[in-house]
């Protein structure tokens, strides 16, 4: 279980360093990153770490896409983990 803990620590800090990096792509006109790329850290579990990144630095909070689907995918993660954990504890597992 810590091992899960610490790879949602990892792709939270991965998803916030491609927010920010695209943050400063915007603000220098370097070769921007891919919105879809920010849903796949947010998917892949980096959810948390890419919604406050963006909260923080004030990057792409205009767009309800983000705004409302980074949290929506924060939420169904977090009911699919629940749903593992609750048959995982019933079948004697944890």
């Amino acid at each position: 279980m810590q091992n899960v803990l610490y790879y949602f620590i990892a792709v939270s800090v991965i998803g916030a360093v491609v927010c920010v990096y695209d943050k400063l792509a915007a603000a220098r006109s370097w070769k921007r990153v891919p919105e879809r790329t920010l849903f796949f850290w947010a998917l892949v579990g980096g959810g948390p770490g890419v919604f406050a990144c963006m909260l923080l630095i004030r990057h792409k909070t205009l767009h309800r896409i983000f705004m409302l689907g980074i949290p929506a995918v924060m939420v169904l993660q977090a009911a699919i983990l629940l749903g593992i954990h609750h048959i995982l504890l019933a079948r004697g597992f944890l």
